[in-house]
């Protein structure tokens, strides 16, 4: 079988060789038990991890239920992502879990799976289609709109600004960047944003254009970063270029941006809450394959984090969940 994918075509893959590279074959489940295949965009952020420990949580208080993990290795990879979809397919898993890297390209794959009676559950990313059965997501427009609140009143509603974006098609950044932009034209119009360039989703990659945009602009005031890795790299630049003063806001957390968090070098966090995403999609294909009709949009409102309120205990549960618990248990399987 062939699906169509934009200008190209991509066949289906066939046979166990192709399937355990992929990492979809052997998965130790019981005899009775129904695989439910999630599929990030990418595995080096934080953020997948986190996705990862609440679909497994979900699945412990589901006996019956296995979770079969497998994403390409960078988020720009979509040809990648789509040859792990193919193979879920042919592997006969009983549900699907993807958090799209694009949301065109991987169309024709969510509409297959509503033509075949296989339940997709979106995660992370919307998809230019409404044939999923449930769609779990942050805001991410809010969450653009959080962001440039939180610049303008710490800037003063004036300035200069760059922003560290993510890649084009990558529909979740794309509306973060878009909410963000919106907001600062509509409540903060002082306030300049002088250039935007794209990390595509990758440290080193992240950390050149930041460089790149503060040697272009001596006088800056602020910065934008709207995912793991664009912040990781606005951080990075501000420390090798040793550029003090300048405000930064930030989208996502991890062990190294919490801690720059509390040293001043970001002035606050847009934190998403990937446990609940990744817990709340396991359930979504559960109830489906149960014969339930999990809500169609699920969305899962932002948080600023600051340095002032990171230590309470409710800000503490979403940017420091308990991942040891779930997936070193499951490393030894």
């Amino acid at each position: 079988m062939q699906l169509r994918f934009g200008t190209f075509r991509l066949r289906f893959f066939t046979g166990m060789t192709a399937l355990a590279a992929l990492g979809l074959a052997g998965c130790n489940r019981g005899p009775t038990e129904k695989r439910i295949a999630f599929i990030p965009k990418g595995q080096a952020h934080v953020f997948w991890q986190s996705v990862h420990a609440g679909a497994i949580k979900a699945a412990r208080e589901n006996p019956g239920y296995a979770v079969v993990w497998n994403g390409p290795a960078s988020e720009t990879d979509y040809t990648g992502q789509i040859k792990i979809v193919d193979a879920a397919f042919n592997q006969k898993v009983d549900a699907i879990c993807l958090a799209p890297i694009d949301k065109k390209i991987l169309v024709s794959l969510v509409e297959h799976a509503a033509a075949v009676g296989t339940p997709m559950i979106i995660f992370d990313s919307p998809v230019d289609t409404d044939t999923f059965t449930s769609q779990v997501a942050t805001d991410n427009f809010e969450g653009g709109r959080m962001g440039a609140r939180r610049l303008a009143e710490v800037l003063g509603k004036k300035g200069k600004i760059v922003e560290v974006a993510v890649q084009p098609g990558s529909a979740s950044t794309m509306l973060r960047e878009d909410g963000f932009e919106k907001e600062l034209k509509e409540s903060a119009p002082d306030i300049k944003l002088v250039d935007k360039q794209f990390g595509m989703a990758d440290f080193a990659k992240s950390l050149k254009v930041s460089e790149n945009m503060l040697t272009a602009v001596p006088d800056l005031d602020g910065m934008f970063a709207s995912n793991e890795s664009s912040t990781v790299g606005a951080v990075r630049a501000l420390q090798s270029k040793n550029r003090k003063g300048i405000k930064l806001v930030g989208f996502d957390s991890s062990p190294q941006l919490l801690e720059a968090l509390k040293n001043g070098e970001i002035d606050a966090l847009i934190v998403q809450d990937p446990f609940e995403m990744g817990y709340r999609s396991m359930l979504a294909a559960i109830s489906k394959l149960k014969g339930g009709s999990p809500e169609h949009i699920q969305n899962i409102p932002p948080t600023l984090v600051t340095k002032e309120n990171m230590d309470s205990p409710e800000i503490q549960k979403k940017i420091n969940p308990d991942l040891k618990t779930y997936l070193e248990a499951e490393k030894k399987k």
